[in-house]
């Protein structure tokens, strides 16, 4: 299917994603297989119908930001996050900083705030969560989530933080109101500065090497002095001195002096 370089264009301009910076073979055969779907014949006329329909821009943003999640994605990682890593950020502050990037729809940053819970009490805990989607931010305010994707959660916190309406679980406002939802673009926003603790898993792999090292540096400019960037089990980092990073644990990386 002819056409994919000038959609590209015409996307960043429309959207602000900048789909050249996502492997190539990858994003286009996400959105071709999207294009045949709905039954047209190219590229150009697919964009032609993105500007006029509501409807299939939102199915296009949702498909393209790639939005599958769960909480506790990868336990022994999490396990690993809260016996050594949490204990070593509070060994010299009281308070920690951190953002939950890419974050779906919620199942991250809901996990966070509940792990979090075995340190602080719940109103000393605050966590900033960001996601370009603004679908999948409003999937998780509205915090309601399937059986399946708390398989993995220690059974105390379901206990404790859900309610069962229906056989869905609805996270309770109290976990809620601790989070903070904002849209945010990776690729072209500002990062946040002075963070503790970065999670952003299991999005790097979509994009181009070049752009991966572009957001390797700006992580390594949020985070504070001796922070951390948890990143997912498909993404370790090649040579992080490149970015001033140096492993902490796997799939952990410490800001290096």
């Amino acid at each position: 299917m002819e056409g994919y370089s000038i959609f590209i264009d015409k996307i960043f301009k429309k959207t602000g994603i900048d789909l050249a910076s996502y492997k190539e073979r990858q994003m286009k055969r996400r959105i071709e297989s999207l294009i045949t779907r709905n039954n047209f014949k190219s590229f150009d006329n697919y964009f032609d119908a993105l500007c006029t329909n509501k409807s299939l821009y939102e199915e296009f943003i949702n498909y393209l930001t790639i939005n599958v999640s769960e909480f506790y994605r990868n336990p022994q990682q999490w396990e690993v996050l809260e016996k050594e890593i949490i204990p070593n950020l509070l060994k010299n502050k009281k308070r920690i900083k951190i953002w939950s990037a890419a974050c779906s729809t919620g199942e991250e940053p809901y996990s966070l705030t509940m792990l979090l819970t075995r340190f602080f009490p719940l109103n000393e805990i605050s966590i900033l969560a960001t996601d370009i989607d603004l679908g999948a931010i409003e999937k998780a305010k509205a915090g309601i989530y399937s059986p399946k994707s708390i398989e993995n959660l220690p059974k105390d916190f379901v206990t404790n933080y859900f309610d069962n309406i229906n056989g869905k679980y609805h996270i309770k406002d109290i976990i809620k109101k601790q989070i903070t939802f904002q849209k945010h673009n990776l690729l072209e926003d500002n990062y946040p500065s002075g963070c503790d603790l970065i999670v952003c898993r299991n999005v790097m792999i979509y994009f181009t090497e070049e752009t991966k090292a572009k957001m390797y540096l700006k992580f390594h400019d949020a985070l504070d002095d001796q922070g951390i960037l948890f990143v997912g089990s498909t993404e370790q980092i090649i040579l992080p001195q490149r970015y001033n990073l140096m492993p902490a644990k796997t799939f952990f990386y410490k800001k290096a002096k």
